[in-house]
């Protein structure tokens, strides 16, 4: 049985969303209503493209959203049947609520919160399964971490950063806030200060200061870090922390130069530097720039984790450090008693091996890039936009008064959307709104979209 035609797809030429993003949404919304049920089989992407007069690549890609959103299943030799819903959703509607219920937003906007598949993947079932048919590991493991793990990160890094880096300089962490508390922890000395983003990473600000360290609060612009403020910076310094690929939040990519000049600063005054490289994956522009760590390697901690490709619950990453410095990480933690599951590092092995995390940077850029675009095409003529083309959410700039207001009204609505505010500590509130696309549906983030750009028509007429 095909489509029948009271969910027939039908598209609109001066709608500025791609044409696989119109399928998708209508197909979404179809089974959201139950006017495709579960189980109907669709037709196949050469009949619904002739269908619609569009190319097949337009119906595939439409159809592998859905496939990954686990709204679809292809059963190879079958065809694309309609799979049951991942979860249930309230279908947005095109006219704000008045009033909304503020314990539980309708959409929330968060940054830093990564898609996911909705169901457990083959290459998922395959690597639980390999890690359950092995005994308990009763001894302490490496507090280093696994060496095949640390073998397969490394040609992670070579493939994915250009990144070439021996397997004894990778320790493993449960991410990249862990591996900083653990680096800072092992290199902390008396009155030692680090240097901060600001707005910047709280979570990062808290395990600094959890292991004894003093901060000093650098200004940020649209180009990340302003390093020359580091130039009449105290003795004290002993490192500094950064996110040169996509500013945390403010999305500034920090350019060559200053890239050259903070290191130049750190070897001038014997500074560490903690790059956090956390959504480096998802570039839709231009290949990222080379990472602090590929440039000075003598220098620079790198911190890296699987929170934004497969998931923040499985609590695993790693740093990239000097060989000494490794080592003298692995001593403290020891000390401390502080060792990487075995079993997560073989699961985690395991799905390298097996292709799922080239496969989830593959699906998730995809569906970032849309979203990107569309946050650019919603805002863009209300204020600069930072963070463009990279990462998962892009930051509006606005006067501090108005991104309060635009929020406060936003959450009326059922809309959560952060201010920059909220990763601000003294530099004051630069103004701002940060709009998180990780998570949300399409259908969602048009609603979204509609609502703040509402508020912001109101207020700007």
């Amino acid at each position: 049985m095909f489509l029948p035609s009271a969910v027939a797809v039908v598209l609109d030429r001066t709608d500025r969303r791609a044409l696989p993003i119109q399928i998708a949404d209508h197909l979404r919304a179809d089974i959201r209503s139950g006017k495709a049920a579960v189980g109907l089989r669709l037709p196949s992407s050469r009949k619904l493209a002739a269908e619609l007069e569009v190319a097949r690549g337009v119906v595939e890609r439409a159809y592998e959203q859905l496939i990954a959103e686990g709204w679809l299943v292809a059963v190879h030799g079958s065809g694309t049947f309609v799979a049951e819903a991942p979860s249930p959703v309230v279908t947005p509607t095109t006219t704000p609520k008045k009033t909304a219920d503020k314990m539980s937003p309708r959409v929330q906007l968060r940054p830093g919160v990564p898609w996911t598949p909705p169901r457990a993947s083959a290459a998922w079932r395959r690597a639980w399964r390999g890690v359950g048919s092995k005994p308990p590991p009763f001894e302490d493991p490496d507090p280093a971490g696994d060496y095949e793990l640390r073998s397969a990160l490394s040609e992670l890094l070579a493939r994915a950063r250009g990144m070439s880096v021996e397997p004894e300089r990778i320790l493993i962490t449960s991410g990249a806030t862990h591996g900083l508390g653990l680096a800072l922890s092992a290199l902390r000395t008396r009155g030692a200060v680090l240097a901060m983003e600001d707005p910047g990473y709280r979570y990062a600000s808290s395990a600094a200061t959890a292991c004894g360290w003093s901060l000093l609060d650098v200004p940020v612009n649209a180009h990340g870090l302003c390093v020359d403020q580091l130039e009449t910076a105290s003795e004290n310094v002993r490192g500094v922390y950064v996110t040169p690929s996509h500013q945390y939040p403010t999305g500034g990519l920090l350019p060559v130069g200053r890239r050259n000049q903070l290191i130049e600063f750190a070897r001038a005054r014997d500074v560490v530097l903690f790059e956090d490289d956390y959504d480096s994956e998802f570039r839709y522009d231009v290949a990222p720039l080379p990472a602090l760590a590929q440039l000075a390697p003598d220098r620079v901690v790198y911190l890296g984790t699987v929170a934004k490709t497969l998931g923040a619950g499985i609590r695993l990453g790693w740093l990239v450090a000097p060989l000494d410095l490794v080592d003298r990480i692995a001593v403290h933690r020891k000390r401390i008693g502080d060792f990487p599951s075995v079993p997560l590092q073989q699961a985690l092995l395991s799905l390298l091996r097996d292709g799922e995390w080239d496969r989830a940077v593959r699906t998730a850029r995809r569906r970032y890039r849309e979203r990107d675009r569309a946050v650019e095409d919603a805002l863009s003529s209300f204020g600069e936009l930072r963070g463009l083309g990279a990462g998962m959410h892009t930051t509006l700039m606005l006067d501090a008064d108005l991104a309060a207001t635009v929020a406060r009204e936003a959450l009326e609505h059922g809309v959560e959307v952060p201010t920059l505010v909220e990763s601000t500590r003294t530099h004051g509130d630069p103004g701002g709104l940060v709009i998180g696309y990780g998570r949300v549906e399409s259908a969602d983030l048009e609603y979204a979209l509609e609502v703040i750009a509402g508020c912001l028509a109101r207020h700007s007429a």
